[in-house]
């Protein structure tokens, strides 16, 4: 059986969204947004995993 070929579609759909429950994602977000981290956590829980979304709603 041969080896499955490695893409880059799933990477590119996974960096579209924000994992609340993985802190470095936490982090790596607060750090970009210059908000706390539990500022992420609440706008990921409001608004839902994608980034857009979660950033535009820090950034307002």
């Amino acid at each position: 059986m041969a080896a499955a070929k490695k893409t880059a579609r799933g990477r590119k759909q996974d960096r579209a969204r924000v994992a609340g429950g993985q802190d470095y994602e936490v982090s790596y977000e607060s750090k970009k947004t210059g908000r706390s981290a539990p500022a992420v956590k609440k706008a990921v829980k409001k608004v839902g995993t994608s980034r857009k979304r979660v950033e535009k709603r820090l950034g307002r």
